[in-house]
């Protein structure tokens, strides 16, 4: 049959009809070999980009901070305001010139890339992500710089597959293998990174999205390793639960980390929703004051404070220093994240959870001397659990902080405390993930039901009917027993314009023939025929169907939409593999897509 509007040209190369076969492949939600060694390479290219961003930011604030890479508390007091002003104003400006209209970065960014448009990213936005992130850290705001990599390794995915021309379910998995990458070479978790990517961005599991992303994971751990080393992002000394008299604490930190992460993420919220009616521009300024402001007070809220963490964990840090860091920090993060500056959250939430059991640990110490609790076990159960219940990822905390201290011991102490700060949260305070909440806050709806998450993850490519002929409108006798030999299921019609609108089954044509067949002679004048045999087929007497293009990249959820919005049964799929040459794969109906959805 013929499979092109216009015949494809011998020029048509071996490596063309490779791709062509691979995007075939790959539309199916099976094709594990193909997305685990694209997996691989989107790790690599995530680790890549993430050692270039650390190693800018990290030699620029070394320049500009006596010390090292983190010390703003050496700062003045006037360099403390200034530093987060300037940034804002870089940022506002690079914004201004570059962004476009886009103001929605970070993970909640890729979130909602991925409900509403395939996972599709742009190297415009990767740009801005990659030098609003620095600049953002660099000025010391409170923002973190794991959402930016998660970001960035998630754009680099959605941008190797574009480049490629893959179907959009294979776009979503590459998003996802990015995403992982991008924590796994934060913290050198690669396991938590998995995690992460299923539970947060992809929200679901299967084996299809598991074994690339695992790969990307630990490609880009090993990328930062080669590069920085095996040092872990907080120095953590030996940590274990001093004995089981000690559980009820572990449940009571959980309510107090399940209360705080309430509070943050309702701040949060607020702050994003109070200010939608200003410019963007004027945000970011506002940002830059209140944080300067909150910074001459305490500048260890400045920048992403992994010391001041490890000093936590190490029990190094008094009481009173412990409460208002945690209070700084909470109120600078919400205004610089919830005023639009472009960094992550992930990395602040760490600190304030650090913070929170620092001071629940310090406060049992003195109130009960004679339990001797490690006030640096509490820190270290309060990053999980604010972590958990802030960003609604319960397996994702428990499993970072697992492997930020290499203590199996840490598990059981660590589920009850992550769990019931997660329900605390969730349940009690009916507070959904800071991602979320700041998707709800620019009004953008993320709820994806089952149906639509099992339809994204089949391509059309995978489920489309290929028995198709192409047919023009009158059809010669000799062209119908040409088409008829190769027992098509459908006949594709174009009309005197050349544009297909609408489908035919096969049978309709071979009932007709044998209709006429029986009217002898007369069967050259019936209605659809001229005098010479010709056969119109959007004449003659038969069940045709209305029908529209949709692309080979798209998924069976993109064409129950389209099915939807066009009121249609059907749709024909299609590529254009070289200029002019539009190349047609099959047709998909109605009943096919919901048989996919079934037997999945």
């Amino acid at each position: 049959m013929s499979s092109t509007k216009k015949n494809r040209p011998d020029s048509w190369s071996w490596s063309h009809r490779q791709l062509d076969s691979l995007r075939l492949h790959l539309s199916r939600p099976d094709a594990l070999i193909q997305l685990a060694f694209l997996g691989l390479l989107t790790g690599l290219l995530t680790g890549g980009i993430i050692v270039l961003f650390r190693l800018l930011v990290e030699e620029v604030q070394s320049g500009l901070l006596p010390g090292n890479s983190e010390n703003y508390e050496a700062l003045s007091v006037e360099a403390r305001f200034l530093y987060p002003v300037i940034g804002s104003l870089i940022i506002a400006l690079v914004f201004h010139f570059f962004s476009r209209g886009i103001h929605l970065l970070g993970v909640a960014g890729v979130i909602e890339r991925m409900v509403f448009h395939q996972g599709y990213l742009t190297l415009r936005e990767f740009f801005l992500q990659f030098f609003g992130a620095a600049a953002a850290i660099i000025s010391g705001h409170s923002v973190g710089r794991e959402g930016p990599n998660v970001f960035l390794g998630a754009a680099s995915g959605s941008l190797v597959g574009q480049f490629l021309g893959l179907p959009h379910n294979s776009i979503r998995t590459l998003v996802g293998c990015g995403t992982a990458a991008g924590i796994a070479a934060s913290f050198d978790t690669p396991l938590a990174g998995v995690i992460f990517a299923l539970e947060v961005v992809m929200m679901e599991y299967t084996l299809v999205s598991v074994m690339p992303i695992i790969l990307a994971a630990g490609s880009a751990t090993s990328i930062s390793i080669f590069v920085f080393g095996n040092d872990a992002a907080f120095i953590v000394p030996e940590i274990k639960l001093g004995s089981l008299i000690e559980i009820p604490l572990v449940i009571i930190l959980g309510l107090f980390a399940g209360t705080v992460s309430a509070f943050f993420i309702g701040l949060l919220k607020s702050m994003a929703h109070q200010s939608r009616k200003l410019g963007f521009s004027t945000k970011l300024l506002l940002a830059g004051v209140l944080v300067g402001l909150i910074a001459t007070i305490e500048p260890g809220v400045m920048g992403i404070g992994y010391d001041t963490v490890s000093q936590t964990l190490a029990g190094d840090m008094l009481l009173n220093a412990l409460l208002i860091l945690l209070v700084c920090k909470l109120l600078a993060t919400a205004a610089s994240i919830g005023l639009g500056i472009p960094g992550g959250v992930i990395g602040p939430v760490l600190f304030m959870g650090a913070c929170l059991g620092g001071i629940f640990g310090l406060l049992i110490r003195l109130v009960f001397p004679e339990l001797q609790v490690d006030a640096g076990f509490y820190s270290l159960l309060g990053m999980g659990a604010v972590m958990g219940a802030s960003l609604q990822a319960p397996l994702a905390a428990l499993t970072a902080i697992m492997e930020l201290t290499h203590s199996p011991q840490i598990i059981m102490p660590g589920m009850i405390a992550i769990v019931i700060a997660n329900l605390t949260a969730s349940e009690l305070f009916r507070k959904k993930s800071l991602f979320i909440s700041v998707l709800e806050a620019n009004e953008v709806d993320a709820y994806t039901n089952p149906i639509s998450q099992t339809l994204r993850r089949i391509g059309v490519g995978s489920v489309m009917n290929k028995a198709i002929a192409q047919v023009e409108q009158q059809i010669s006798p000799e062209k119908i027993e040409h088409i008829l030999s190769e027992n098509p299921e459908w006949l594709l019609i174009a009309n005197n314009d050349n544009q297909y609108e609408q489908l035919m089954p096969a049978i309709e044509l071979v009932k007709y023939l044998e209709q006429q067949g029986e009217k002898g002679d007369e069967k050259s004048y019936a209605e659809g025929n001229d005098k010479d045999g010709w056969i119109d087929l959007l004449e003659m007497p038969a069940r045709r169907i209305d029908i529209a293009p949709i692309h080979l990249q798209a998924t069976l959820e993109e064409a129950l939409n389209e099915l939807d919005k066009l009121d249609l049964d059907a749709l024909y799929v299609e590529r254009m593999n070289t200029p002019g040459i539009m190349h047609i794969y099959g047709i998909l109906t109605r009943e096919q897509i919901e048989s996919a959805y079934q037997f999945k």
